[in-house]
């Protein structure tokens, strides 16, 4: 790419450029777009016109804020369809926007680059919003000191082998209930509650790669109950794989006598709570400096 020839390209008086968008979601599939009425190939990948795609502004600043833009298109069943964006496929999808000379595509300039945001349906349409890089630094840094674990059960903080059988249970989908209630026949395998809070990935069918976080689990005369938080964006069918993991509430005695994980217990148990920040001395009682429990 000739940044260079492309500036010197902007400075004629007849300028022949387009903006191209190409995005790279979750399960690596890579789609290329352009506003320019011919396919263009630009950074090795076909962007492709007819997509109705379109861009709005894009703010940028010197300091530390979220540079950001929005994209606007239309729902295509063979390129970006409604079942996808359900599914959380674009959810977070790398996303870089070129400057290209589409009389000569080896002139062209990165203009952006970060993740899609959030996207809004409108009946065949959508919006979308582009994050730049920036946005990472709103994430919360440091630890958090709290009686409760603060680590993500199953990442490096935590270790928690989540492809451990015991931890976690692969099943084809039996009976599902407006797209949330899932019903399995139960094996007596793993106790009531055991996946409550856990999480839930698909792992095939229309749903592939979705995830969900697990409200409910009961067992009833053989049957096994398992509800999502919300609805699952995405037509589940009968015989889709799932797999459900295990659920921890944070607190000390689930890590030591579910997980056996006390070593690696990131909460803090004995932390003063807010009735001794607001406590005050006293004039009458044992003040000896004991411990009060």
């Amino acid at each position: 790419m000739t940044v260079d020839a492309l500036h010197d390209h902007l400075k004629t008086a007849v300028t022949t450029v387009a903006r191209c968008w190409v995005i790279e979601r979750k399960d690596g599939t890579v789609l290329g777009f352009t506003d320019h009425d011919l396919d263009l190939v630009v950074d090795g990948h076909l962007c492709t016109a007819e997509t109705g795609m379109t861009a709005r502004a894009l703010t940028q600043t010197t300091g530390l804020s979220v540079d950001n833009s929005e994209a606007q298109g239309a729902l295509s069943d063979a390129r970006i369809t409604e079942a996808d964006i359900n599914a959380g496929l674009y959810d977070r999808a790398s996303v870089k926007t070129w400057l290209v000379n589409w009389n000569d595509v080896t002139q062209a300039k990165l203009t952006f680059q970060g993740t899609l945001g959030e996207i809004r349906r409108n009946g065949g349409a959508f919006d979308v919003e582009l994050r730049g890089l920036t946005e990472d630094l709103n994430a919360q840094q440091g630890r958090v000191y709290q009686k409760t674990c603060g680590h993500v059960l199953g990442d490096s903080r935590c270790q928690v082998d989540l492809t451990d059988p015991a931890n976690h249970m692969r099943r084809p989908v039996e009976v599902i209930e407006d797209r949330r209630r899932l019903r399995f026949t139960d094996d007596g395998t793993y106790p009531p509650g055991w996946f409550l809070r856990g999480k839930l990935v698909m792992e095939s069918g229309a749903g592939e790669f979705y995830v969900s976080w697990i409200v409910r689990d009961e067992v009833t005369d053989g049957e096994r109950l398992i509800e999502t938080w919300e609805p699952i964006r995405a037509d589940v069918q009968p015989g889709d794989m799932v797999v459900i993991n295990s659920g921890c509430d944070g607190r000390l005695s689930v890590c030591r006598d579910k997980f056996d994980n006390v070593i690696n217990f990131g909460g803090f148990p004995h932390i003063p709570g807010e009735d001794w920040l607001m406590s005050i001395p006293v004039r009458s009682g044992d003040n000896t400096g004991g411990s009060l429990s």
